[in-house]
């Protein structure tokens, strides 16, 4: 199996100015790129095929105005072209959106490193370096995660504070005596999930500490936007020195919370993992139906729905745990998990489950994990 380590850069400002310049050949040859077959296809060309598309890129290159991009690997800007080909290909089959441009304020900085050309060492004195395409050898923290001499699918991102280098390792599998325990889990916006086991996890957003950063970061936006009202020339915006600053931080912000959101869903996925059930079952949510409801777009954002079960999901696999999904119109908060009866005329609002039938009271959540948990694929 291959299993993905992310670990932090640690560059010199040379290294780092080097990254950048990586970051940035990779942003222009997507839309570049983009643009080429968006042009093409409006005028009822067929598709450009990446091969293609690279030599039209090398003549560009070529050109005094893009010399620059010879200070970068070529295989950065190589991969960029295929990835926006691979797009398109998805947009045609119907499995994706129309691709978009990259915006230098608003995409996350990351290019690709050739996979035969990235070498790990490890020193004498226990530090790690990576050898990256036109950087050099750059160190990294925490080593120990880097087991593998060979590596898949590298990539260099920033994350708004510091630089990390994604790779996929081969990994067996560990062999793990499972339990006849089947596992029902229920995703919920008044807690993240409540499993048939009794384990509830709570709603991280509504802790102390992420409420606390969510006022800090309102109030931070609305300070820059009073003076980005005070800074206006005429139609246009004066971005400031002061302006900067604060976008800084409502940028490391965002960071906190959002490292904040996804480590819970870790801990809560490795907790229901580490249980060993031979099975695990969650519903079929329609994530985008529920963002197009205004009241609940927000709350369902912040929990991280999907993130929660793709996590989920690749653990179960690490551990040949069973993963089901079940039928997206399975009623499992509607129906009683004692006598089966179905109560179709149940209201969001009702948050205790109580059946006209047996007169068995349960809270809405905990019966929908239990249903969940005899379900049968």
């Amino acid at each position: 199996m291959i299993k993905s380590a992310k670990v932090r850069l640690r560059p010199n400002k040379a290294q780092e100015q080097q990254l950048w310049k990586s970051a940035d050949a990779a942003r222009f040859a997507y839309n570049w790129a983009l643009a080429r077959q968006k042009e093409n296809y409006a005028n009822g060309g067929k598709f450009i095929s990446h091969y293609d598309l690279r030599k039209e890129f090398t003549k560009l290159k070529q050109t005094e105005e893009y010399a620059w991009l010879y200070e970068t690997s070529n295989n950065i800007t190589k991969q960029s072209i295929k990835d926006v080909c691979g797009a398109f290909v998805n947009f045609f089959r119907k499995k994706s959106k129309f691709p978009h441009f990259k915006s230098r304020r608003r995409i996350k900085p990351a290019f690709f490193n050739d996979n035969a050309k990235l070498k790990f060492k490890l020193d004498n004195d226990g530090i790690g370096k990576f050898l990256i395409e036109k950087v050099g050898w750059v160190r990294i923290s925490e080593p120990e995660r880097i087991t593998a001499e060979k590596f898949t699918n590298p990539r260099i991102s920033f994350d708004g504070k510091y630089w990390y280098i994604s790779v996929g390792q081969e990994t067996e599998k560990p062999t793990v005596q499972l339990t006849n325990e089947s596992i029902g889990v229920d995703l919920g916006i008044k807690d993240l999930a409540v499993c048939s086991n009794g384990k509830t996890f709570g709603n991280i957003n509504k802790s102390i500490g992420t409420k606390k950063q969510s006022k800090k970061l309102r109030r931070l936006q609305r300070k820059v936007s009073r003076k980005y009202e005070m800074n206006k020339n005429g139609k246009e915006y004066v971005k400031t020195r002061n302006i900067v600053k604060l976008e800084k931080k409502i940028r490391l912000t965002h960071r906190k919370i959002a490292n904040a959101r996804l480590n819970h869903i870790h801990q809560a996925t490795t907790a229901i993992a580490k249980t060993k059930p031979h099975r695990v079952v969650m519903e079929n949510l329609n994530i985008s139906g529920m963002m197009k409801n205004k009241h609940l777009s927000k709350a369902v954002a912040e929990q991280g729905f999907y993130n929660f079960m793709r996590i989920l999901e690749y653990k179960c696999n690490f551990y040949n745990i069973e993963f089901i999904k079940a039928d997206r119109f399975y009623p499992s908060s509607k129906m009683c998990c004692k006598c089966g009866h179905i109560k179709k005329d149940l209201k969001l609002s009702e948050r205790l489950f109580k059946c006209p039938i047996c007169k068995n009271e349960i809270d809405r959540d905990y019966q929908a994990s239990i249903n969940l948990s005899k379900y049968a694929s």
